[in-house]
């Protein structure tokens, strides 16, 4: 029976590899040109933190848009697209800051799952409705990530802070604008 069969004969799973090369967690040594500030740990492990939900917001904002329905659909559906976006932008500009203070961003997707804060997104298909509740949710944890390690970081690194406020400004605003949607005006 070839191996890639079960006995049954159904497909056999795929079992993920370790990773080759690279050097492990750890910063080559600093050449000419590198010089400048260097995050502290605690530095560092905050921007991490921002880092997971930021990546974790954008997967599961492209779960949800993948398996939304119902009325609104398209209103749902190209708001999702703005969240992933700012999401997947947001994370690149900390994942390079961390880079620019000699700090190792680490986006793995093993890394994002047992760190993240946001709770796990359902699977299968989810009425605009619910989405809607779920990603204000989620967009008001990555928030509140940022407002947790917000002020260690304005101690050690005021422009690491100023662009948590960028992110914090915007998460907010989206934050908003998709919960209006469940909203019901007052008569």
């Amino acid at each position: 029976m070839a191996k890639n069969k079960k006995d049954d004969g159904s497909p056999q799973p795929r079992r993920r590899r370790a990773a080759r090369g690279g050097t492990g967690a750890q910063l080559t040594p600093r050449r000419e040109g590198e010089r400048g500030f260097t995050a502290s740990q605690e530095l560092s492990d905050d921007l991490q933190r921002v880092l997971v939900d930021l990546l974790e917001l954008s997967l599961q904002g492209k779960q949800a848009h993948w398996n939304v329905v119902g009325t609104n659909f398209r209103d749902t559906h190209l708001q999702l697209d703005e969240i992933i976006a700012a999401a997947r932008t947001f994370s690149d500009t900390v994942a390079e800051r961390m880079r620019s203070l000699h700090a190792l961003p680490d986006g793995r997707s093993d890394v994002i799952a047992q760190t993240t804060t946001l709770p796990e997104f359902p699977q299968g298909e989810i009425r605009t409705t619910e989405v809607i509740d779920l990603m204000t949710e989620r967009l008001d944890d990555v928030a509140a990530t940022c407002r947790e390690v917000h002020e260690a970081v304005d101690n050690e690194d005021p422009t690491s802070a100023d662009i948590l406020h960028g992110i914090l400004q915007r998460l907010e605003q989206l934050s908003w604008m998709v919960s209006a949607e469940n909203r019901k005006a007052r008569p």
